[in-house]
């Protein structure tokens, strides 16, 4: 007997035009991500800033703004920012990961990534599809976002 799939219903959730940034990288991708961060600052300094371990650090300190920091992502910060998707707390994960170095924690960046699908956040895994976010005119309005309805699911 062929299992029957549920289709998936969505409601509207929109992105407010202050958006909650989570920032991300990989030990080989910090500079990247705080060369850019540095040339947006006149922007995040318009939005609300999360991070990971080293990297909120690393932010705090080039950008002079405040960043609320998780752990490290390889001892559960990916999976702490994983959870503020889920509560609807982040908008906009920006994770610069090196695709050519293995990580210890794959599988938490895997779940991060995941999560970010599901609830259909905006995600830039480079400083290319962060720049095209960044400045497009839909970043700093409301966003009709469409998110999955789970309890129709249930």
């Amino acid at each position: 007997m062929k299992p029957t799939t549920q289709k998936t219903e969505f409601i509207e959730k929109p992105l407010p035009p202050v958006k909650h940034i989570a920032l991300v990288a990989h030990d080989n991708m910090k500079d990247d991500l705080l060369a850019w961060a540095q040339f947006n600052r006149g922007t995040l300094a318009q939005h609300h800033l999360y991070a990971t371990g080293t990297t909120g650090l690393l932010l705090e300190r080039e950008l002079n703004l405040p960043v609320t920091r998780f752990h490290s992502g390889p001892v559960g910060g990916d999976q702490q920012i994983g959870a503020k998707i889920v509560e609807g707390l982040i908008d906009f994960l920006a994770f610069f990961w090196d695709p050519l170095e293995p990580q210890p924690h794959d599988p938490d960046v895997k779940a991060l990534l995941r999560l970010a699908q599901v609830w259909n956040i905006l995600v830039a895994t480079n400083r290319t599809s962060a720049d095209f976010i960044i400045s497009s005119p839909l970043f700093t309005e409301t966003y009709p976002r469409q998110i999955p309805y789970f309890p129709a699911r249930v």
